[in-house]
């Protein structure tokens, strides 16, 4: 019985690492025709305070503790700052003044803050094939979301005009989705040090609660009609957003974050704009060009390499010890039958 126990939780454990990432792209693309009718404080309050007393639900169910100490709270409040109300503040106002491509670029590009802070802190090896991996995933999240004639123009003659029009970017909304991409990167180091004192669970639900409760403040002083222009689907898609997209994505995610590698978990964080785009050609009608269609394959390939990165040189190694042994075998074999055929030759003729 124990035996089928863990084979069980072992074939769940892929689906359960992968459902993140998932949820969050299908999120954005339930939440992409709400934009246009909220506002973006709203809008991250919304997905975070809900989200937040779901995940405390689901906690005092299976029994998980609450936090106990001044040190566990202080952790949990610092969460709750970077992850909570900067990385929602900066992303939703983000998503408002930028374009959805160029910013999923940078919210996406933050595994490789998190490789640089995780080595330095927790000794986790990236080696040649993990930065091999995560340089091509940003590349293949780049033919994602970049516009394929700026692409076309970096490659060029036109290259250096468009490099001209660069600095244009960020005078829009780029900048805060950078900044939402540093303070998910801060979050996901940061659970680390918030499950030392705190179950993680639990301290995921407090931080979203914690953080939430500002954007709606700041909304409430900011902002104004931020729900009367909100019909029946997009309450629909803000619900699947605070429900799917944010209670058990991240509640998910930070528990993972507290027990697996750190590299190979964010680095998965390449496949939400997979599935934002591919749920979004298959729900919306949206056509994907051959140059995403390509940067869907190397995302899946940096992925790969990132989660191994361990396993993969001994692979090769053995793939080559394997070659090298039948190169060895071969001539000796070839040889003894090219002699038996001129030993036949040889008696024919005597």
């Amino acid at each position: 019985m124990q035996l089928k126990l863990a084979k069980s939780q072992f074939s769940i454990l892929p689906v359960l690492v992968i459902a993140p990432f998932f949820l969050w792209g299908t999120a954005m693309v339930a939440m992409k025709g709400v934009i246009p009718n909220t506002t973006p404080l709203f809008m991250g309050g919304v997905r975070l305070l809900p989200a937040g007393v779901l995940v405390l639900a689901a906690a005092a169910i299976l029994k998980r503790p609450q936090p106990q100490g001044w040190a566990a709270w202080l952790w949990i409040s610092v969460f709750a700052l970077v992850d909570g109300a900067m990385f929602q503040g900066f992303l939703s106002e983000g998503l408002v003044k930028t374009g959805a491509g160029l910013g999923s670029v940078m919210i996406d590009s933050q595994p490789l803050a998190v490789a640089l802070v995780s080595s330095w802190l927790f000794g986790e090896i990236i080696g040649l094939w993990g930065w091999l991996g995560l340089l091509i995933g940003i590349l293949g999240i780049s033919l994602i979301g970049l516009p394929d004639e700026w692409i076309f123009s970096l490659v060029s003659a036109d290259g250096i005009a468009m490099s001209s029009s660069w600095p244009n970017l960020f005078e829009h909304g780029e900048w805060l989705m950078l900044l939402a991409s540093l303070s998910m990167a801060g979050g996901t180091v940061l659970i680390r040090f918030v499950g030392r004192y705190a179950d993680p669970v639990t301290a995921t639900g407090w931080h979203m609660i914690l953080g939430g409760m500002p954007l709606f403040i700041f909304s409430g002083v900011w902002e104004s009609n931020q729900w009367v222009n909100i019909g029946l689907e997009g309450w629909m898609a803000l619900s699947y957003a605070a429900v799917l997209g944010s209670a058990i994505a991240y509640g998910t995610f930070f528990y993972l974050a507290s027990k697996k590698n750190l590299t190979s978990l964010s680095s998965l964080t390449f496949l939400t704009p997979v599935f934002a785009l591919l749920f979004g050609n298959l729900l919306l009608s949206e056509v994907l060009s051959p140059l995403q269609w390509a940067g869907v394959g190397l995302t899946l390939v940096g992925v790969y390499l990132v989660n191994q990165r361990e396993k993969f040189p001994q692979q090769l190694q053995a793939l080559a010890t394997k070659v090298n042994s039948i190169k060895s075998v071969s001539p000796p074999a070839q040889f003894s039958v090219a002699e038996s055929e001129s030993d036949t030759v040889g008696d024919y003729h005597d």
